[in-house]
């Protein structure tokens, strides 16, 4: 068996993604798993995921819901960095010997198998969770412990290891997705994804009261108090980046502790953080608006345009005076320079949840 890739690192290219779908998938996990690579895809202006849906066999799969996903049979595909299996009910009855046989061979490529809510039963029915962690739906697990008792269950939302994922379904699909995101793309571009899915508290909320609230993955900025405040320290002064010393200060925290939280919570350094979020700011800036170039690397921190121009190709693949040819509807809007970045950002993400 090849080894696995690890999807979990940055990555510009785009992650070649199979969606097997089987027979009454739970229609929110579908979307719950579908919709962030769509999102990303949209976000980043360029292919994030390229995915493809398959089927068990030649007959197109229905969701629970009653809509069907167009698709081409397992046998068919020929190999993936990726492969998402989608499960809801009649477990037993999709376990046939074609179906698990088909999962080995994907496995055998070297690609990373993610269950999402029945399809990590499945995953398991084909031995291909042995020696790795695995949760499947809330439903399931007392059928799934008796029945794979060698398999180390958890509870968590989800659950990685090397080529192997899991999630329990419905909105824990969301949760695993920005977490791949965060490893591929960085936590300032994961922030801004989650901020696509997950409402911000209202501020009628009552602080004791998180019903209304989605726990998101460790990748966001809301980890924890510390990093929330940083993160929104950060996107307050992205024309004025300040050292990190001084943040430490105005949080009344030390440096030191900072970076380790930001490891600890997000994988990154604040100062890969910062320098992730100017760039998203600076994306948005070429593709929405209409400032000349020289006015986007000045609000969005950076003092040479030289400079300015290495970290946006670095960061994009793309150089911004080519990614403003690509987007010429940003001609014509520089009244978004009037707008103060707060509001301009919030612009952003209001449209951005219309698409």
């Amino acid at each position: 068996m090849k080894s696995a890739q690890n999807i979990l690192q940055p990555e510009a290219q785009a992650l070649k993604t199979a969606v097997l779908v089987l027979d009454e998938t739970n229609t929110l996990s579908f979307a719950a798993t579908v919709d962030p690579m769509r999102a990303a895809n949209r976000l980043a202006g360029r292919p994030l995921f390229d995915w493809d849906y398959v089927s068990a066999m030649d007959e197109v799969p229905m969701l629970s819901s009653g809509l069907t996903v167009p698709s081409f049979p397992l046998a068919r595909l020929d190999g993936c960095d990726a492969l998402l299996v989608l499960a809801g009910f009649q477990l037993a009855r999709h376990a046939t010997p074609s179906l698990l046989s088909g999962l080995r061979r994907i496995a055998e490529t070297g690609a990373t198998l993610i269950g999402i809510d029945g399809g990590s039963w499945l995953m398991a029915e084909a031995g291909l969770l042995d020696g790795h962690p695995a949760t499947c739906h809330w439903d399931a697990q007392e059928s799934f412990t008796r029945r794979f008792p060698d398999i180390e269950f958890c509870t968590d939302p989800f659950t990685t290891s090397p080529g192997r994922m899991t999630a329990s379904g419905g909105t824990a699909a969301v949760d695993l997705m920005l977490h791949v995101i965060n490893a591929r793309m960085g936590a300032g571009f994961a922030g801004r994804m989650a901020d696509l899915f997950v409402a911000p508290k209202s501020v009628d909320t009552p602080a004791h009261d998180d019903s209304s609230v989605v726990a998101l993955p460790s990748g966001s900025a809301r980890d924890t108090a510390l990093t929330d405040q940083a993160h929104a320290l950060m996107e307050e002064t992205l024309a004025t980046p300040m050292p990190l010393a001084m943040m430490a200060e105005i949080l009344g925290t030390s440096a030191r502790t900072l970076q380790q939280q930001f490891r600890l919570r997000l994988n990154t350094t604040p100062q890969d953080h910062y320098l992730q979020l100017r760039l998203s700011e600076a994306r948005r800036l070429v593709t929405d608006t209409s400032l000349p170039l020289m006015e986007v690397a000045e609000a969005t921190g950076f003092t040479s345009q030289s400079s300015f121009s290495r970290a946006f190709r670095t960061a994009h693949g793309v150089s911004a005076r080519e990614l403003r040819q690509d987007h010429p509807q940003g001609q014509g809007t520089a009244g978004s320079r009037l707008l103060p970045h707060s509001l301009a950002k919030f612009a952003s993400r209001s449209s951005a949840t219309r698409h």
